[in-house]
């Protein structure tokens, strides 16, 4: 069977003059595409095997290259957008005709020159597209383990779970929604410490250090909020949860641990409902 968006070794079965027809078989050779003729080898002749990729032309006719595509089906690749259209965005894919990504595949907008995080698929009128919603198509066989450093695209954002991570690309990760600090965007390449590694090979990740080692990096943020507002914050370690994440983003217990790190070195006074710094 030839199979559409993937990369085949088929036999020349009939040459012409405008290229070669291949099949996977001289007996299955009533199913068979074309090889244009400025793609084909010279000297190659009836018999030989070709290795090609799969995909639809200008015309959406079956049709086989020789070139290298960047993207094949259950791969994730990192394309650029050649143009964008009323019905989406073209995707420099390494062939002829460029790569259609739906409106309805985006996360976020896309603009012509951005580098954007895909797989491929195959619409209802059996033609390769591209979506962003690239979950399925990551791995879970990484090389990772606890504790390790690693880099990866953040592709979707979710309030009840968090922010869905590529990582290098390739794997599957999460950054739970108590984990999400900082300025954590759609698209953005983030650096992540593996928490752990799920029974199913997803990662989970955290864009913090551990306790201890982030305990002087909150305190440190504290003192600069402090400076930003004159010495004085208007509210302190009894605040609501969600309003020391909104002005801090931290958690209550990392913010009145670096608090408590801050008091201990006699920098800060608490009062009612402020934190004050202490002038040396």
């Amino acid at each position: 069977m030839i199979r559409l968006g993937e990369k085949q070794e088929l036999v020349i079965v009939k040459k012409v003059d405008f290229g070669v027809y291949l099949a996977v078989s001289r007996e299955t050779a009533e199913e068979k595409v074309l090889l244009p003729a400025r793609q084909v080898p010279e000297e190659s002749d009836e018999g030989d095997r070709l290795e090609v990729f799969i995909y639809r032309d200008s015309e959406d006719r079956l049709i086989a290259t020789t070139r290298a595509s960047k993207l094949e089906m259950g791969q994730v690749a990192e394309l650029t957008v050649a143009q964008t259209g009323k019905l989406g965005a073209f995707l420099d894919w390494g062939l002829e005709k460029d790569l259609f990504l739906p409106f309805k595949e985006q996360r976020g907008q896309v603009r012509e020159g951005d580098a954007v995080l895909v797989s491929l698929y195959i619409d209802k009128s059996d033609r390769l597209c591209a979506t962003m919603n690239v979950y399925e198509a990551l791995r879970t066989d990484s090389p990772y383990q606890a504790e390790d450093r690693v880099r990866g695209r953040v592709y979707e954002i979710s309030d009840n779970f968090g922010a869905f991570v590529a990582v290098d690309n390739l794997y599957s990760g999460l950054i739970a929604a108590k984990e999400l600090y900082g300025d954590i965007r759609l698209g953005a390449d983030v650096e992540a410490r593996v928490l752990r590694v799920r029974e199913d090979g997803k990662l989970d990740l955290s864009v913090r250090e551990k306790a201890y080692l982030q305990m002087d990096t909150d305190a440190e943020k504290i003192m600069e909020l402090l400076d930003s507002y004159e010495g004085a914050l208007p509210f302190n370690d009894k605040a609501a949860p969600e309003v020391i994440r909104h002005e801090t983003g931290m958690s209550k217990n990392e913010f009145k641990r670096a608090v408590g790190r801050l008091l201990k070195q006699g920098k800060i006074e608490i009062e009612e409902k402020t934190i004050r710094l202490i002038k040396s």
